[in-house]
């Protein structure tokens, strides 16, 4: 009897994950409402008399119904980079002719996709079978919107077919035209204030707490990439038709070019079509088709050097410029803000926009009652453009630009070369103040859980911190007094806090805020100089001579490790017990075997993984370097390293080694 139910089961879920899939991906129904609802409650009957047969990706968990109060925040397992923005073909050009160097061929086949206008999202699959979906979020860390994800009918929750077993699929949650406008016909009808555009409501919805009333949002999702360290397919877009076959919804408009001319037709071709799609687009996505080719190029710290975003024009409103006001950031830098009769641009309000510095306020004549022309700088972050002269009232006046701090009144200063102005009173401007601890408590940097910025600037109000070496002075007793702050909320930041003094050496480093020391500079300098004492004891001459430290950033060092606050600072987070030298752990791991050393990796590789590989040699004292030069000492090659770059290393006298050859090296 069993057997026989369970039988049953299975063939009504394989009939209506095939008849969603008919539906929701090929536009193709093959069976009326009626009939549908007829099986879904069947089968909905069948798993409640027999819950043993339960499955979490059954069809009946589609509906919704499960609440999320709190969503959970998850670390990615691999990164989900951004993408370098292009606005020219020019930009395309100079794109196609640094991996052209880097790959030492010319022989590069190129895939062209719409870039969509949604929410990202990570869905993993194990052994075929939906698991998990995770918001971008930072791209290291996002948010686990699995429930209301499963609720997305196009979505499938395990693949049919010859596919890989493992891996994740990148894709675009998005909120088709012909639905947005009919959710906002409903909200008109019920007295409701419609949604501003898609893109927003469609992320949005992924937070709704109620997955219920995520299943009532005509939500789709447009699939861009399979991630899988299975070795299947040689190239992306392979892959990607192979993932369409399975079940997955990758849109027919990917095409696959041979050389960049080929891209420009996509470009132009779209740029007009665009208007006519069912969905809202923003760019196209140029992508290197090999995937060896990708691996062999990698990433820079934001974004894959195989990739690039080509944005379409964007677009344009004039408004008046009612005031200028000026904002203080966490480094003292002040940004001129142009404060703006509202206006209606690609699909959001407009208040505000970027003057960015005094030069541009110069370079474009901007003056308080100009009309100015608007727009969102990759569609995103408004900037004005240019004034409208003809509309300039007679009695304008130019823009006299601030001279002291808008918060702490302090004579503004502007070093030679400098494109910014800064308030110098660093410890004492309210600001300043708050921003730096707000970025010390960041995600990549002391990652402190339980703390945010607007309690941040509540503890600074309140006098309980004037810096971030003050944190770890607090007590439980201390915070629950603060406004809305219950008594477990208050543990959990004196806990997120205490934790933080596990954060390594390198991202207490970029913690610290020093100027001009980003992530990457922080990493570089921590592996270098191994403690925050020999970094600090550093003259300007042994700074430079690492590599990538510049004559600002090494002099950005020096000011901070002359300031007695800052020695005062780091002598408190010493006491407190932050990390603030290279953990013995991770220093048995490294040595200087390969001091001076420098290395390109090129092919497929089977005992280490090209990250590893990369790890192993940094680990040891050497650097890895993208393209091959007379610098390069060794080339570590793997089955299939590219011909062009096998003839250029041959034709330097570069010693080329076998993955076996570096390990013996190292060992």
């Amino acid at each position: 009897m069993n057997a026989n139910v369970q039988q049953k089961i299975q063939q009504l879920k394989d009939e209506l994950n095939t008849h969603n899939y008919n539906y929701y991906v090929l536009d193709n129904a093959t069976i009326s409402d009626f009939n549908f609802d007829t099986k879904l409650k069947e089968l909905e009957r069948l798993e409640k008399e027999h819950p043993q047969f339960f499955d979490s990706n059954s069809p009946t968990q589609r509906v919704g119904g499960a609440v999320t109060k709190n969503f959970q925040t998850v670390a990615h397992k691999n990164r989900m980079y951004s993408l370098d923005n292009s606005y020219s073909k020019e930009d395309l050009l100079d794109w196609e002719k640094r991996i052209q160097k880097l790959l030492g061929t010319d022989e590069i086949e190129f895939t062209c996709e719409l870039k969509y206008d949604g929410a990202s999202i990570n869905l993993t699959f194990e052994k075929g079978q939906f698991v998990k979906a995770v918001t971008r979020g930072d791209g290291f860390q996002g948010d686990d919107v699995t429930t209301n994800i499963k609720t997305i009918l196009s979505i499938p929750l395990l693949s049919n077919g010859d596919f890989v077993s493992d891996f994740e699929m990148r894709g675009e949650i998005i909120l088709p035209l012909d639905g947005f406008n009919k959710m906002n016909i409903e909200r008109v009808a019920n007295g409701e204030e419609e949604y501003r555009n898609p893109r927003n409501t469609a992320s949005g919805s992924l937070k709704l707490q109620d997955s219920a009333e995520v299943a009532k949002r005509p939500l789709d999702c447009l699939l861009y990439q399979v991630v899988t360290s299975e070795r299947k397919y040689k190239t992306h877009f392979e892959s990607l038709e192979n993932a369409r076959k399975v079940g997955f919804k990758v849109p027919e408009t990917i095409t696959l070019v041979t050389s960049i001319d080929k891209v420009f037709e996509f470009v132009n071709y779209w740029d007009v079509k665009r208007h006519e799609l069912p969905f809202e687009t923003d760019g196209i996505v140029i992508k290197v088709n090999n995937l060896q080719q990708q691996e062999e190029l990698g990433y820079t710290a934001k974004a894959p050097r195989w990739a690039i975003a080509y944005k379409f024009k964007a677009a344009q409103v004039t408004t008046v410029l009612e005031e200028i006001t000026y904002q203080v950031g966490r480094t003292g830098a002040i940004t001129p803000v142009a404060n703006l009769t509202p206006v209606q641009l690609a699909g959001t309000t407009v208040k505000r926009a970027s003057l960015h510095n005094a030069d541009q306020i110069k370079k474009l004549d901007i003056r308080v009652n100009d009309t100015v022309f608007v727009e969102k700088g990759g569609e995103i972050i408004p900037k004005i453009i240019a004034v409208d002269f003809t509309k300039r009232p007679q009695n304008s006046e130019p823009t006299i630009y601030a001279t002291n701090c808008p918060e702490c009144n302090t004579a503004l200063i502007r070093t030679p070369g400098d494109a910014k102005h800064y308030c110098p009173n660093e410890f004492g401007c309210a600001p300043q103040i708050t921003g730096r601890i707000q970025h010390f408590i960041s995600r990549k940097a002391m990652d402190i859980d339980g703390l945010g910025g607007e309690t941040v600037d509540l503890l600074r109000k309140e006098g309980l911190i004037k810096s971030y070496a003050d944190l770890y002075d607090l007590n439980v007793a201390q915070v629950i007094p603060l406004e809305r702050m219950a008594e477990k909320s208050a543990q959990n930041m004196i806990a997120g806090i205490q934790k933080s003094k596990e954060i390594p050496f390198e991202k207490v480093l970029f913690a610290l805020g020093i100027r001009f020391v980003g992530e990457t500079v922080a990493k570089k300098l921590a592996k270098h100089f191994k403690s925050i004492d020999n970094l600090m004891a550093a003259d300007f001459e042994t700074l430079i001579s690492v590599d990538e430290i510049g004559d600002r950033i090494a002099q950005s060092i020096i000011d901070f490790s002359n300031d007695l606050s800052n020695i005062q600072l780091i002598d408190r987070l010493k006491v407190s017990g932050v990390q603030l030298e290279v953990s013995a752990e991770s220093l048995a791991n490294q040595t200087d075997t390969l001091q001076g050393k420098i290395f390109v990796i090129s092919g497929v590789f089977y005992q280490l993984s090209r990250n590893e590989l990369k790890k192993a040699i940094e680990d040891n004292g050497g650097k890895v370097s993208a393209s091959i030069s007379k610098k390069t000492t060794y080339i570590v090659a793997g089955d299939n390293m590219g011909p062009s770059k096998l003839a250029k290393a041959q034709d330097l006298g570069i010693a080329i080694i076998s993955e076996q050859d570096f390990i013996d090296m190292i060992s």
